[in-house]
């Protein structure tokens, strides 16, 4: 009898009881968890240049009194991932340090920005936006080139210790699309052909041309303009005349 009762009440609520469920845990030891390792730990050698730490002073010097320290993290933890070529932990420290800082503060902050690399890179840093704009223009296959190439998956480091390749969001150069950036420079419009030729560049020891590889100045039209056209308005244009 109870077990009908129940059943009953079961069907009576049942249309108004709304699920929950919840999607997988994604969690990411890479992003935000840091393990000791014997090339990444507290020990870990790292102490800045003396042309460095003069950098850090007149970095310091463009915030206001009282808040250079703290404001200074982000360009100071990026002067110490260029003298390093990535951030261990004891690097952390050492900008926590220099800028009288908790550790945490910094911790925080290396986490949470994806320029800053927490694990050994290569020399070249090759991030490929596969973001919309480039994903139509090819970049599905610009990224194949180079996993051929060199030999590695996104994520992967060459076993000389040449190239990193990293799989991103967009870059800002979606009229250049499909396009890499190569550690501080950019490389749009590229073909597979290019991407080829950049790879081969760089492997020999060479600077390739940076910027797009089309032909076109920065951003310009391919081919003729189509807006624009004409010379700007003066001065005063569409101001009413007694104003």
């Amino acid at each position: 009898m109870a077990s009908l009762a129940r059943e009953a009440l079961r069907r009576s609520v049942s249309p108004w009881v709304r699920g929950f469920h919840s999607a997988r845990v994604q969690c990411s030891d890479k992003l935000f968890v840091h393990r000791d390792a014997s090339d990444n730990n507290p020990q870990t050698a790292f102490e800045f240049t003396e042309q460095n730490l003069k950098r850090i002073e007149t970095i310091k010097a463009n915030y206001p009194k009282g808040h250079e320290n703290a404001a200074s993290i982000i360009p100071v933890l990026d002067l110490a991932q260029r003298q390093n070529g990535w951030l261990p932990i004891s690097a952390m420290n050492k900008v926590a340090e220099v800028l009288d800082v908790a550790p945490m503060r910094v911790y925080e902050v290396a986490t949470f920005y994806t320029m800053f690399n927490r694990e050994p890179m290569g020399k070249f840093h090759i991030q490929i936006c596969t973001t919309t704009p480039c994903m139509l223009r090819n970049s599905t296959e610009i990224l194949e080139v180079i996993k051929s190439k060199l030999g590695i998956k996104v994520g992967g480091t060459t076993e000389d210790g040449l190239f990193t390749l990293s799989e991103v969001e967009c870059l800002g150069a979606c009229v250049n699309a499909p396009m890499v950036q190569i550690n501080d420079d950019y490389y749009e419009d590229l073909t597979e052909a290019d991407m080829e030729e950049i790879l081969d560049t760089l492997k020999k020891g060479g600077k390739p041309k940076t910027g797009p590889r089309s032909g076109r100045f920065a951003a310009e039209p391919n081919g003729v303009m189509t807006t624009l056209t004409e010379p700007p308005y003066g001065p005063g244009f569409g101001v009413r005349s007694d104003l």
